[in-house]
């Protein structure tokens, strides 16, 4: 077997008679591959990988939580279906599939780096899914389709978002999203429990999070078309939704000693629990910066229409301001009650920053607020709301405020809804 980093435990066989494991603990480098396994036989005949002794080493020499399991599998089972699934050695807890961006598919499907995603078998993900069964199908888009599910004996709901091999989010931003979301733990990110890169595939495995997007809220297009129909979020639920998303934003900024960038910032992309409880999503286009002092990366222009920053559009240079001006657009949209781009409207009212903007300038807010929060709004809070979504979408980046700033605003935004 040949190893392809130090970062990366090397290819872990079902065949168990030698094994070689290369794990980086801090700066340390160790290579494991003195243990000696032995195999035990289950219950139903199959043959288990069993850690022998360890009892001679060290508390630096271990490894922690190396855990034998049959339902994690970091080997090609393409061939198996669910119950032909080989028993395997599963590196879990403290160890993750992540950060393999510059492997192959082969390479990728077989190598393991230290972090906290766990690891799921393509013949776990069928078994949780039905095969992939549409019924279970609760969200769809360019990138495939997400499917409901439960693991741990059903203990827990899972968001399971299979990519499609057509779709433009390739391996390099389903790699994105699993090294960053293993490092970051928020209460306004969703939290990533693990992957699947079994036979090529590139499936993602998220809390579920049961009112879906801030989108299906704002456009009547939630799962449930009956409930759609008769609710709309209130002027307080959507301040509070608001804060959470600029919370989940402020601590990408700056709540690490590496700075992130989200890069596409949209309703969509911003999920709610069965509280309400906002929670940013997708971070496959995400990028991170040495350090929080950094002002800018150079990277080539992604995101979604409507929601681009016109400097970073212009100059290449994306900031944590792009998603600031992103994040306007999200505010005016609540506002609103309409999306950023709307080609069935007429031409002057396409655009939704343009259509907007234009009649804050005039002092006729009461012209762009949607319909539904008629008299829900005291005049202060939407002073408020309407003064930082107008400075979110400030033309010079360096106008724009902090999302840190933003926070604050919202939240005197919401005082004074509640005075």
């Amino acid at each position: 077997m040949r190893s392809t980093n130090n970062n990366t435990l090397d290819t872990i066989s079902a065949d168990v008679t030698a094994i070689s494991v290369v794990s980086k603990i801090g700066d340390k480098v160790q290579d494991l591959s003195e243990l000696e396994f032995e195999a035990i036989s289950s219950k139903d005949g199959a043959w288990l990988p069993n850690i022998k002794d360890m009892s001679g080493l060290s508390a630096d020499d271990s490894i922690p939580s190396v855990v034998i399991e049959s339902e994690y599998s970091c080997q090609d089972m393409c061939g198996l279906s669910a119950d032909d699934t080989i028993p395997s050695v599963v590196i879990e807890s403290e160890y993750s599939c992540q950060d393999m961006s510059g492997l192959s598919g082969d390479d990728a499907i077989s190598s393991v780096v230290i972090e906290s995603c766990r690891c799921f078998s393509l013949a776990k993900i069928q078994s949780i899914t039905d095969n992939f069964n549409e019924e279970l199908v609760i969200g769809s888009g360019g990138f495939g389709k997400v499917y409901k599910g439960f693991i741990d004996n059903g203990a827990t709901a899972v968001a399971i978002k299979r990519l499609k091999a057509e779709s433009k989010q390739g391996a390099e931003e389903f790699w994105t999203e699993v090294k960053m979301l293993s490092k970051l733990r928020h209460t306004h990110l969703v939290a990533l429990i693990g992957q699947c890169s079994d036979c090529q595939e590139m499936i993602l495995v998220y809390e579920y999070m049961a009112r879906g997007t801030l989108a299906d809220h704002l456009y009547k297009t939630s799962r449930n078309q009956t409930e759609s129909s008769t609710f709309h979020l209130t002027w307080e639920q959507r301040l509070n939704i608001c804060i959470g998303a600029a919370e989940g934003l402020d601590y990408l900024h700056t709540g690490t000693d590496q700075s992130f960038i989200h890069r596409d910032v949209k309703t969509t992309n911003i999920l709610l629990d069965e509280n309400w409880v906002a929670k940013i999503s997708d971070f496959g286009l995400s990028k991170g910066s040495t350090s929080n002092s950094a002002t800018h990366v150079s990277t080539k222009v992604k995101g979604t229409f409507g929601y681009f920053d016109p400097v970073y559009f212009h100059t290449q240079r994306l900031t944590k301001k792009s998603d600031v001006y992103a994040f306007g657009v999200v505010l005016l949209e609540v506002l609103c009650g309409r999306r950023p781009v709307d080609k069935s409207l007429e031409e002057e009212e396409i655009s939704l920053i343009l259509w907007a903007q234009r009649h804050i300038k005039k002092g006729n807010v009461d012209r762009i607020i949607d319909s539904s929060l008629i008299g829900q709004i005291t005049p202060q809070s939407l002073k408020y709301f309407v003064e930082v979504a107008y400075n979110c979408l400030h033309t010079d980046s360096k106008e724009r405020p902090t999302m840190a700033e933003v926070v604050e605003t919202l939240d005197l935004a919401l005082l004074s809804q509640r005075k």
